[in-house]
């Protein structure tokens, strides 16, 4: 009888490439936002979604960022809205749901913190939801030093809607 085997260790994924892409048009990016608007519709009333599409994902004042593991594999995507000259907000941050959990949040997170920084900006800001839904990206957020405040930008008090903000 052969003897039982341990199973390998698990290798960690290795971290995702993280850069601007010039084209929110591509397929799998096109893909991944249509499935998250998608989601937002289906979890929230349209009154209570603010996800941005593609057209404004092209807009000048918007970074669009896109995580890719080694072979190009989409993995997830955050973007980064100029408000003003010292205020960004975080739009459209969504990990492909085959990876939730596996750093990709995280790593999309904390490069756009740096781009805003590079930016000059020393506020970033962003809207969430308060559903259960929403709750794991809302402990990501303030696990990097996220805290609640009031509406900001062109937003309005909104039941179903939390805003969260962090000095850089």
């Amino acid at each position: 009888m052969p003897e039982p085997t341990t199973p390998p260790p698990s290798r960690p994924h290795a971290p995702p490439v993280i850069a601007a892409e010039p084209d929110v048009a591509a397929p799998d990016v096109v893909a991944l936002l249509r499935g998250h608007l998608e989601e937002m519709h289906a979890v929230s009333p349209p009154e209570s979604v603010h996800a941005l599409d593609l057209d404004a994902l092209r807009r000048p004042e918007v970074t669009f960022l896109t995580a890719r593991d080694a072979g190009g594999a989409l993995l997830g995507v955050v973007a980064l809205k100029r408000l003003d000259a010292t205020h960004g907000e975080l739009k459209s941050m969504r990990t492909d749901p085959t990876r939730v959990r596996s750093g990709t949040g995280t790593a999309l997170l904390l490069h756009v913190l740096d781009l805003a920084r590079d930016l000059g900006l020393t506020r970033v800001s962003l809207e969430t939801g308060t559903e259960p839904f929403f709750a794991p990206a809302r402990a990501l957020y303030a696990r990097h030093g996220f805290v609640e405040c009031p509406p900001f930008g062109d937003y309005a008090p909104d039941p179903l809607s939390v805003f969260l903000t962090r000095a850089l």
